[in-house]
């Protein structure tokens, strides 16, 4: 069962804050190597990707008995086409009247919401602008626990903080703050302050692998980023719809590895799939005679080999409409129809 997380932007104080590198002596022992390849790893992934992070201020205007007056708040972003969309996050735009962005080379730029989800506390901002720099992305699919990854934000309004940690665990829920489930989040120790919220995640390789999102308060060490992949596909929604528009079937479920004699047993194109953790009350997926435990692989002749296809395929249903699920239900394989819904939020 996913480990299910309220939804909190505090601070989180662990992981490695990296400030810089000390020369290296001139006596180098056997035991300094794994440190100085360390170092060198986060100092690279760093300085690939840095130019892209960009410093986002939010201002609200506010009436008050006195008049009116402005707020400010901030957070982090990343540049993620060459023509100036960038990634955030959802709650850190809320309540915004005006929108001014950093780059890392001291320019300032107006911006511009082009849409807004938040179901997956996702958003893509635009600003007008030449030489700007695209960050490399990467794979979320291809994390593995344990693996090197750094965060680069903005925390408390300090530009371009960098701190290093490891995965920690992979296919999480974090509860938004539209109150949905965020599916499959990555899990790290790389610490998170205010500010550091839709600042890239990134690999040892210097490719983003998700979008920095909460931490738990008072919880040490509990750090959250949405993949990359699930990322691309809100953005992709929103450059075009403004808003993504989803199907609803009603199960809370996780990427899971398949026994290979049932891949070849039952001829998958995939040895993944997704397990059925919960079935809401009321839901299609409950009408359709679902369980928990049901490992879904395909719907509508389309392979289901984790929680972004199936996001992928949610997306591209028409609510009302009659759609054919494929699930294994221990050894046996069920072919059941659904009827999906049109998800209430937006």
């Amino acid at each position: 069962m996913n480990s299910q997380a309220s939804f909190l932007s505090s601070g989180c104080s662990s992981g490695n804050s990296v400030a810089g590198i000390a020369t290296a002596p001139t006596s180098q022992k056997p035991d300094d190597a794994p440190l100085d390849a360390y170092s060198r790893a986060v100092v690279t992934a760093a300085e690939r990707v840095s130019p892209s992070v960009v410093k986002i201020d939010v201002i609200e205007r506010l009436t008050t008995r006195r008049g009116e007056r402005e707020s400010r708040a901030g957070g982090s972003g990343f540049i993620f086409t060459p023509d100036g969309l960038i990634l955030t996050n959802s709650h850190v735009l809320h309540r915004a009247s005006r929108i001014e962005v950093a780059l890392n080379d001291g320019r300032h730029f107006p911006a511009q919401i082009v849409g807004d989800d938040a179901a997956t506390d996702l958003a893509v901002i635009r600003i007008d602008g030449h030489g700007l720099v695209a960050a490399p992305l990467g794979n979320s699919q291809h994390l593995r626990v344990g693996q090197l990854v750094i965060a680069i934000g903005n925390p408390y309004g300090f530009q371009y903080t960098v701190t290093a940690g490891v995965v920690s665990a992979l296919g999480r829920s974090l509860r938004s703050q539209s109150g949905r489930l965020i599916e499959d989040v990555i899990q790290s120790d790389a610490a998170l302050n205010p500010g550091n919220s839709g600042g890239p995640l990134v690999t040892s390789d210097g490719r983003v692998a998700g979008v920095n999102t909460a931490t738990i308060m008072m919880a040490q060490g509990l750090c959250f980023a949405i993949g990359i992949n699930t990322a691309q596909f809100v953005a992709s929604r929103l450059l075009r719809d403004g808003y993504v528009r989803r199907s609803y079937i009603g199960v809370v479920a996780q990427n899971v590895p398949l026994h290979r004699r049932l891949v070849r047993f039952h001829d998958l194109e995939e040895e993944t799939g997704v397990m059925v953790n919960a079935i809401e009350n009321d839901s299609p997926a409950q009408r359709a005679g679902l369980r928990p435990g049901d490992i879904l692989v395909a719907m509508n002749g389309k392979t289901i080999g984790g929680i972004d296809a199936l996001h992928r395929i949610l997306a591209d249903l028409s609510p009302g409409v009659p759609a054919s699920l494929v699930a294994l239900r221990g050894v046996e394989r069920l072919a059941v129809t659904l009827i999906p819904t049109e998800s209430e939020e937006m």
